[in-house]
C-alpha cells in the first residue's frame, strides 16, 4: 500500500495586511480602540511591513484586539504562544486563545485547535476531539481542515477507516488546490481505495501536486512512467520526476534515480551516479538506500567489491525491517561473503525476512528444511514455506510444493494437488534446463492420473489466483 501524507499542519503567519493603509494610519487607528486596526497593527509588526519586525509590539496589539473579542486576534495570540514568538512557549496559553476564537466559529483557531489535540501538544493526544474541531472547520470550506478529516477517515483515527468518505474530504481540498490532499486523492486512485482504481485519475492528481513542488508527488510520478501506469511506459521522463525529487532531498527519489543509473534506464548506465544516489538516501537512514548501497558494494558496481561494507550496510537495512536485506544477510552468512560461513545466522535471517510475506525468503527456508541446513530435515516444515511462497506465484517454490504432494513428502500424497503446482510452476518458468526438467515431472504425475482428477488438477490451475 502507498504511503500517504499525514502532517496536520500548522498555519504560519502570511501576510494578512488589508489594503494599503499607512503605518500612521494604523496607528491613529489602533488608539482609537478599533479592533481590527489593532489586529493589522500586529499584523504589520510580525511581518515587519512599514514597521521593524517586533514580534513584543504584535503581541500586545493583538491582545488589546484580542480582548475586545477580536476572533482573529486571539487566533493570532494562539500561534504566537504555540511558536514562542515575542513571549516563552506556552501551549496552555495558545490553546486558551484558540479555544477562545474556536467558539466564536473562527475556523482557523478550530483548525489549529484541532492539530494540538490531534498531535498532543501540551495534552495527551485526543483524535475525537480533534475531528470534532476539524469537522467545524471544514464545514465551513477550510481546506487544510478538510484534508486533515480526510487523513482521519484514511487512518481510521477516532472513527471507523473509511477510505470512500477519506476520498470524499480530500477532493474537497484538492479541487481548492491543496497539494497534499491532491497527493493522497492520487493515492487512492493508485490502490483503488474507496475508489475505483483508475491509473490516469491518479495521474492527474499526482501531477497537480507535482506542479506544486510536492517532492513525494514528483516521485510518484516518476514510477507512473517507469511501470507505465496511465502512460505510455517512458524511462526518460521517469527519470527527470525521479530527479526533481532527489533534488529536493527525498530519499526515495534519490534511490530510485541511484536504480535508473544502475540499470541504464532513461539514462546510460553509471555506476558511480548510481552509488551516489544511493549513498545520498541511506545516509539519511532510508533502508531501501542502504540495502541498494550493499548490493554494489557486493558486486563490486561503481566502487570496489568488499563483502565487509556489503554487509554493513545489508545489516543497517536489516535492522529497519528491510526484507530484502534481511535474505541478503543471510545470502552472505550462507556463502561466507564478509563473515564466517553459518547456516544458523542464515536461517535466522531468512526466517525473519519470509515472516514479512517475501516469497523468495520463504522458499529459500523451506529449502533449509528440505536440506537439512543447520536445521534437521523436516519435509513438513519445508512444505509448509513452499506453500506460502507458491501461494504468492513464486515459480520454484509451486515446483517443489507439487514434487511433494506427488511424492507424499511432509503431506499426504496428492496426485491432483500436484499437477495443479506443477502446471503452474511450468507456466512461470522461463525456458531452459528447469523448465525442461518441469514439464518432464508434469508428464509423470499425469502419467499416475485418472482423467477425472486430470480434470480437477486442470480446473484448480485455472482458477487459482496468487495472493
Amino acid at each position: 500500500m502507498s504511503k500517504v501524507i499525514e502532517y496536520l499542519m500548522v498555519l504560519g503567519f502570511i501576510m494578512l495586511l488589508a489594503g494599503a493603509c499607512s503605518s500612521t494610519a494604523l496607528r491613529d487607528q489602533a488608539d482609537e480602540r478599533d479592533a481590527e486596526a489593532q489586529y493589522q497593527r500586529g499584523i504589520a509588526y510580525v511581518n515587519g511591513t512599514g514597521v521593524p519586525q517586533d514580534y513584543q509590539e504584535a503581541m500586545k496589539w493583538f491582545r488589546k484586539a484580542a480582548n475586545q473579542g477580536h476572533a482573529a486576534a486571539q487566533n493570532a495570540l494562539g500561534m504566537m504562544y504555540l511558536d514562542g514568538l515575542g513571549v516563552p512557549q506556552d501551549y496552555q496559553q495558545a490553546m486558551q486563545w484558540y479555544s477562545k476564537a474556536a467558539d466564536q466559529g473562527y475556523d482557523e483557531a478550530q483548525f489549529n485547535l484541532g492539530v494540538m489535540y490531534a498531535v498532543g501538544q501540551g495534552m495527551p493526544i485526543d483524535y475525537k476531539e480533534a475531528m470534532k474541531l476539524f469537522r467545524k472547520a471544514a464545514q465551513q470550506g477550510h481546506s487544510l481542515a478538510q484534508f486533515n478529516v480526510g487523513v482521519m477517515y484514511h487512518k481510521g483515527r477516532s472513527v471507523p477507516q473509511d477510505h470512500h468518505r477519506a476520498a470524499k474530504w480530500y477532493n474537497l481540498a484538492a479541487e481548492k488546490g491543496y497539494p497534499p490532499a491532491q497527493f493522497n486523492l492520487g493515492v487512492l486512485y493508485l490502490d483503488g481505495l474507496g475508489l475505483p482504481q483508475d491509473y490516469q485519475e491518479a495521474m492527474k492528481w499526482f501531477r497537480k501536486a507535482a506542479d506544486q513542488g510536492i517532492a513525494w508527488a514528483q516521485n510518484k510520478l516518476g514510477l507512473m512512467y517507469h511501470r507505465g501506469l496511465g502512460v505510455p511506459q517512458d524511462y526518460q521522463e521517469a527519470v527527470r520526476w525521479f530527479r526533481e525529487a532527489a533534488d529536493q532531498g527525498d530519499p526515495e527519489a534519490q534511490k530510485n534515480l541511484g536504480f535508473m543509473y544502475r540499470e541504464g534506464l532513461g539514462v546510460p548506465q553509471d555506476y558511480v551516479e548510481a552509488m551516489e544516489w544511493f549513498l545520498k538516501a541511506a545516509e539519511k537512514g532510508f533502508a531501501e538506500a542502504q540495502f541498494g548501497v550493499g548490493i554494489m558494494y557486493e558486486d563490486g558496481l561503481g566502487v570496489p567489491q568488499d563483502y565487509q561494507e556489503a554487509m554493513k550496510w545489508f545489516r543497517k537495512a536489516a535492522d529497519q525491517g528491510s526484507a530484502d536485506a534481511q535474505l541478503g544477510l543471510g545470502y552472505m552468512y550462507h556463502a561466507g561473503r564478509g563473515v564466517p560461513q553459518d547456516y544458523q545466522e542464515t536461517l535466522k535471517w531468512f526466517r525473519l525476512a519470509a515472516e514479512q510475506e517475501f516469497a523468495r525468503a520463504q522458499f529459500d527456508l523451506g529449502m533449509m528444511y528440505y536440506l537439512g541446513q543447520s536445521v534437521p530435515s523436516d519435509f513438513q516444515e519445508a512444505a509448509k514455506w513452499f506453500r506460502k511462497a507458491a501461494e504468492r506465484g513464486h515459480s520454484s517454490a509451486q515446483l517443489n510444493l507439487g514434487g511433494m504432494y506427488a511424492d507424499g513428502l511432509g503431506t499426504q500424497q496428492d496426485f491432483v494437488e500436484g499437477l495443479m503446482w506443477t502446471i503452474l510452476a511450468v507456466g512461470g518458468i522461463p525456458p531452459g534446463e528447469k523448465r525442461d526438467k518441469a514439464i518432464e515431472h508434469h508428464e509423470e504425475v499425469r502419467a499416475k492420473m485418472t482423467p477425472e482428477q486430470l480434470a480437477e488438477a486442470q480446473r484448480r490451475a485455472r482458477e487459482w489466483k496468487p495472493k
